[in-house]
């Protein structure tokens, strides 16, 4: 016998499938939208640290540089290319704090939630220090504590950031 409390009210469909030890659809859809960004960019983070993103496959990047600025020299352009490297490492550790601060902060468990700050810090530093690691097995790539200082640095930004503007929210 189906009870009302199986009755998914918005399509008119009866959940059977609590029954069955199957999980609900919604709570795994739930999940998936909280934390399928966040698996998404952490792989895009892993392809990035493969010989694809190497310096010598982004120094083609700076080229342009050399129409806008004809009489720049080379160890300008090195120097440019170093400083967009750095920023880079910077900004995708930020973007994946971000989504590990939205994934932990409207988690199920309130663990998480309470302490999605520290959460998330500790995550971007874990996965930055095995992120060189990984690179330190790529022959293209050397691996540098300083790049995953740089990587955790961004992350603790972004989580900065968010904080004070939750902060400000909650005072408003």
């Amino acid at each position: 016998m189906v009870e009302e409390k199986d009755l998914d009210v918005r399509s008119g469909a009866v959940d059977t499938a609590q029954h069955r030890g199957v999980p609900n659809l919604n709570s795994f859809y739930r999940r998936l939208w909280r934390y399928g960004p966040l698996i998404i960019w952490a792989a895009l983070i892993f392809v990035a640290s493969t010989s694809l993103l190497s310096a010598s496959n982004t120094a083609v990047l700076v080229k342009p540089l050399l129409w806008l600025f004809p009489h720049a020299s080379q160890a300008t352009l090195v120097a440019i290319h170093f400083v967009v490297r750095k920023a880079a490492h910077f900004t995708e550790y930020a973007i994946l704090a971000l989504l590990a601060a939205r994934a932990f902060k409207t988690s199920s468990h309130e663990l998480l939630r309470s302490h999605w700050f520290w959460v998330s810090l500790v995550l971007v530093v874990a996965y930055s220090l095995s992120d060189e690691f990984h690179q330190s097995f790529v022959p293209s790539r050397t691996a540098s504590v300083y790049d995953s200082l740089i990587d955790s640095f961004g992350g603790l930004t972004a989580l900065a950031l968010a904080a004070i503007r939750k902060r400000s929210e909650v005072t408003k």
